[in-house]
């Protein structure tokens, strides 16, 4: 396996552990503990376009994960993600958000069941999880972003639950049946101040049957309430520190407080903007003028996400196919910029591992990159550049055990511990 090491860290990160330490032996180190430890990314959104025998994972796709950036990169499990946005909370907007739910569920088991199954394999549960490992298979997992087309039918979660998924988000951009979201700190407005009963219902479902509680996009009420009322330890599937970024999408050290308490893992995200706003902006706003410029002379328009978020799925993948020729036009114009206005990195990215494992404990830390749906940063672009973390986790002093856990052996454990209080409800 040759391994993808972004030119970033070798001119930023690698100069010192200390001074008897070469940047061979920092890349090499990392290698070895890369190779052995199982990386998990818990964070991945898909296109169900992608998931075709024409076009699919098993290519090198413009996609930030696919199968070659997996293993040029070294990521073993990838988490792909059954996002459903969210409409009206009435029966036809869940019927149609349950549509596109199970084309996700469905468009993950072909990939493993049907077109790739050599090399990829969906796993339920660690046990499975290490055996593809050791088979020198990649693995998938599967991850629900919002429980919106659960509608209000909660035998759904059971049947989810069934088709793979082994942690789900109660609300995402909006407030849902279940939930308020982290949203309504925009305008001080939320439905239920935190859970609603059925999101209290839910939450026993989920304990009952072994789903992880994803809680990176509910308000603060209502993660507090969820810690209250679960009896399995959450997770914060693509989340970092809001004491270094203050958005409301992190957690504050009040919320990390009782994730030490009930031990859940935060899997820290390479999301610019959630890592250093200002840092994120000034790049972005540089950055937007070229682009801007570029799609101009290409009779391209460059829309704000949330348009295009309602988007029909043809109509979004033809914008993105069109924004993807401009930024590859670009390309050349924006590595000069880089030069003179230094875009939010693995450094950055590191920095919240810091703060959350002083906080929390090594303990309770991971790592997530919300690839293909807005995360990436500079030297862990996809997945290719992948081992550039563990380098600079090495190149910070952290162990081989401490970087393993950090990894991985985090996120299993949690998961063990809420497929083990599901064992105790269905005994009892």
């Amino acid at each position: 396996m040759q391994l993808k090491i972004a030119g970033l860290i070798l001119f930023s990160s690698l100069l010192s552990l200390n001074a008897q330490t070469t940047d061979s032996e920092i890349i090499n180190r990392a290698k070895k503990i890369h190779q052995d430890a199982i990386t998990i990314d818990t964070h991945n959104d898909i296109n169900i376009d992608d998931f075709t025998s024409n076009k699919n994972y098993t290519m090198n796709l413009d996609t930030q994960v696919n199968l070659p950036k997996m293993e040029e990169g070294g990521m073993d499990v990838t988490w792909l993600i059954v996002y459903t946005g969210q409409k009206e909370l009435d029966e036809n907007g869940y019927k149609v958000a349950y549509a596109n739910a199970i084309s996700k569920f469905e468009a993950i088991q072909r990939l493993t069941e049907e077109i790739a199954p050599d090399k990829i394999g969906l796993a339920t549960s660690s046990n499975e999880v290490r055996k593809l490992v050791k088979q020198g298979k990649k693995v998938a997992m599967i991850g629900v972003e919002n429980a919106y087309p659960i509608g209000t039918d909660l035998s759904r979660i059971k049947e989810f639950y069934d088709r793979g998924a082994r942690y789900m988000s109660l609300s995402h951009n909006g407030h849902s049946q279940f939930c308020d979201s982290n949203t309504g700190e925009e305008n001080d407005e939320w439905l239920y101040g935190g859970l609603s009963e059925l999101g209290k219902e839910a939450i026993i479902e989920m304990n009952k049957y072994g789903i992880m509680i994803d809680v990176s996009h509910p308000s603060k009420e209502a993660i507090r309430q969820m810690f209250e009322y679960s009896k399995a330890p959450l997770i914060a599937s693509h989340s970092s520190a809001r004491a270094l970024c203050d958005h409301s999408r992190n957690l504050d050290d009040e919320l990390l407080a009782l994730f030490k308490k009930h031990g859940g893992v935060v899997q820290t995200v390479a999301f610019s903007s959630y890592l250093n706003t200002e840092k994120h902006e000034a790049f972005e706003n540089a950055s937007n003028k070229v682009y801007e410029n570029i799609a101009t002379q290409m009779n391209f328009s460059i829309l704000p996400r949330d348009t295009v978020r309602t988007f029909s799925d043809e109509k979004r993948e033809n914008y993105y196919t069109g924004l993807k020729k401009v930024k590859l036009a670009a390309a050349s114009d924006i590595a000069q910029l880089k030069k003179e206005v230094i875009p939010v990195n693995v450094s950055d990215f590191v920095d919240h591992i810091d703060y959350l494992v002083k906080k929390i404990g090594i303990d309770h830390v991971g790592i997530s990159s919300d690839f293909d749906g807005g995360g990436g940063i500079e030297g862990w672009s996809d997945a290719s550049e992948t081992l550039n973390i563990t380098i600079e986790l090495v190149k910070r002093g952290y162990t081989n055990e401490e970087i393993k856990k950090l990894w991985g052996e985090n996120l299993l454990r949690v998961l063990d511990e809420v497929q083990a209080v599901a064992a105790s409800f269905q005994k009892s």
